[in-house]
């Protein structure tokens, strides 16, 4: 990982992060901020005190299930700030589209953060937070927690979920997957883009299924996590596991993102049940051929990045991973291309495993430390810069992942 790196993308603001529990603030790197555009003039305005009938202007705002039905493809629904308290599933539903040209975008007021709080809600499969069914849509800007289920789910393409925070959920913070039991292959969630997200907190009973962020089990190919975040979840960071049944799920790939002490919650709360990896890539022996990326596994549960019994070709590269409690990097099996990646420990502990084609641009851990760890020693630090990318420093050196 070169510590000079920067990457640019569409600003976004940095509020919900920091609102969420960044470690630290770190500054961001030097760009110039674009502007907040000016508001949409067609929009609908939701608030915690709209009513369903409701013309839904910023003077008479409407409830965010009402905008969902009213508004326009490619139109803006603008969710003013506050707590909004749901007993029941928000839906967009299949069919409820816009386009790939113009996204409908669901996006919090400029400058203010909406909570989409579902407490109400028993544990129970059938109770997620906010479902996004239709496709191209642009969720941004929300936070949505204590959900019966996952926080966010994605069951339809082509959207992009942007600055959202998941958090305290009863499953996955985020999860990619089928709608339906009957949903055919070709219409599983594809081509999503998870960006500059944070998920943290999310722990179930049996403390064995809850992950940060999941593409699992029925998604489509195309579906990118970049710049996101996943912190003390009570089972794994990512999880892209398959099993035979419905068998193997379209290549995912994660870049720029940090997993951290999964498997703790932000309390202590430790649940023997939970898997704990950072990064689990697999399952069941199904080959699929993920994309990792320049990112960062530090101090989760067991390992940093596992294959997870994922014989596939995968591209692990530029990939950092710190103090693990079992191995940073674990691939037992398979054919996975390893270049340019790094592990590191402050102290004694598993040797790494690199099944497949690793050349001498890794340097695995092997009983000591390689002459890159210099830059990965000292505190963790991270924050989102005022334009989303994620910022990263070790002992106050910035890595930018």
């Amino acid at each position: 990982m070169k510590l000079t790196r920067t990457v640019h993308l569409t600003p976004v603001a940095a509020s919900a992060a920091l609102l969420a529990g960044a470690l630290v603030a770190l500054p961001g790197p030097a760009a110039q901020a674009t502007p907040t555009p000016p508001l949409a003039a067609d929009a609908l305005y939701v608030a915690p005190n709209g009513t369903d009938a409701a013309t839904g202007t910023q003077a008479n705002p409407t409830t965010l299930a009402a905008a969902i039905t009213r508004v326009t493809p490619g139109g803006t629904i603008y969710v003013r700030g506050g707590t909004y308290r749901y007993a029941k599933t928000v839906t967009i539903p299949a069919g409820n589209n816009g386009t790939s040209a113009t996204r409908t975008k669901l996006t919090a007021y400029p400058g203010e953060t909406p909570v989409l709080n579902f407490s109400a809600m028993a544990e129970d499969p059938a109770n997620r937070g906010l479902a996004v069914n239709g496709r191209y849509w642009h969720v941004k800007g929300l936070v949505v927690e204590r959900a019966g289920d996952n926080g966010i789910f994605v069951g339809g393409s082509g959207n992009i979920i942007e600055r959202t925070v998941t958090r305290f959920n009863r499953d996955s913070g985020l999860q990619l997957s089928r709608m339906a039991s009957s949903t055919p292959r070709d219409q599983w969630p594809s081509d999503n883009l998870i960006l500059s997200a944070l998920s943290h907190d999310n722990a179930d009973s049996d403390g064995e299924d809850a992950d940060g962020f999941a593409a699992k089990l029925t998604t489509g190919p195309g579906n990118v996590f970049r710049y996101a975040v996943s912190r003390n979840n009570i089972d794994d960071g990512w999880d892209l596991y398959t099993k035979k049944d419905t068998g193997p799920i379209g290549p995912v790939t994660i870049e720029d993102s940090l997993a951290y002490r999964n498997g703790t919650l932000s309390d202590g709360t430790v649940n023997s049940n939970g898997d704990r990896n950072g990064y689990k890539l697999g399952g069941e022996d199904i080959a699929v051929n993920h994309i990792i990326r320049r990112s960062i596994a530090y101090a989760n549960g067991k390992h940093g990045f596992t294959y997870n019994r994922n014989p596939g070709k995968m591209a692990m590269t530029g990939n950092v991973a710190v103090d693990n409690a079992q191995r940073n990097f674990s691939f037992d099996a398979g054919t996975t291309v390893f270049r340019d990646n790094v592990s590191c420990r402050a102290a004694s502990g598993s040797n790494d495993k690199a099944v497949g084609d690793a050349d001498g641009s890794n340097q695995f851990w092997s009983g000591s430390n390689g002459s890159r760890c210099s830059a990965y020693s000292g505190a963790l630090k991270w924050s989102f810069a005022a334009d989303g990318r994620l910022v990263v420093s070790f002992g106050g050196t910035r890595v930018a992942p």
